[in-house]
């Protein structure tokens, strides 16, 4: 896997290119993350160990620890630069766009641009994260936990969007909500396997494209027992 960063995360115009140390820094992260999805690809997440990680670079556990706070923080990585990326890339819809449109049309662009390599993302590391995910309930609760931390920046991406105070309007906050939601139920339906989704953008268009219809699903048939 090569190291890589979404553009959302590069430098402006005007700002100064980062000196020798902070670019001896900057590539020794990138090795740590290499490394570490390279493991967690080869052995699965539970059973790489931080030492391992740190061997595979060849620097100690305790330069480990002055980049990362733990495994979980080295996984949860390409998470961070996709939640990145999504908040660049909402910020470039147009401003007359429905919000619910708006945030389909930029996670599903996200999401293919991880599955293809595009904008700077490592593709094997997108599905090495669904892989692991999928397999280990520890990193699932941290990535649920990263995204439920995160989701108040997409609130405040929307708010401005809709014109409104998240301080007094609820509907930014269920919208922000919705992202997470959306990826939980693709991620469930690419596992499934049944549904006929042949990648997570495809899931998460689908997934999208029905709260854009409206949740509010009728009820079945009534049972017998009801009648």
């Amino acid at each position: 896997m090569t190291a890589t960063a979404p553009e959302a995360r590069s430098t402006g115009p005007g700002t100064p290119p980062p000196g020798r140390r902070e670019r001896k820094k900057q590539r020794t992260r990138e090795a740590l993350i290499d490394a570490a999805f390279r493991l967690f690809a080869e052995k699965g997440f539970d059973a790489t160990t931080v030492e391992e990680i740190a061997d595979a670079v060849d620097v100690s556990a305790r330069t480990f620890f002055r980049y990362f706070a733990s495994k979980e923080d080295v996984a949860l990585t390409f998470q961070e630069e996709q939640q990145e990326a999504v908040l660049a890339a909402l910020a470039e819809r147009p401003a007359g766009e429905p919000v619910m449109t708006a945030l389909r049309r930029t996670v599903v662009a996200i999401a293919r641009a991880a599955e293809r390599g595009d904008l700077g993302f490592d593709p094997d590391r997108f599905r090495c994260m669904m892989t692991l995910t999928a397999d280990s309930p520890t990193l699932l609760a941290g990535s649920l936990e990263h995204a439920q931390k995160k989701q108040h920046l997409t609130t405040l991406a929307v708010a401005a969007r809709m014109g409104v105070d998240p301080e007094t309007d609820l509907r930014p906050h269920v919208a922000a909500a919705t992202v997470v939601c959306v990826f939980r139920a693709a991620a469930d339906a690419m596992r499934c396997g049944s549904m006929g989704f042949t990648s997570m953008a495809e899931a998460v268009d689908a997934a999208f494209a029905l709260l854009e219809e409206g949740v509010n699903f009728p009820a079945g048939p009534a049972s017998p027992e009801s009648g």
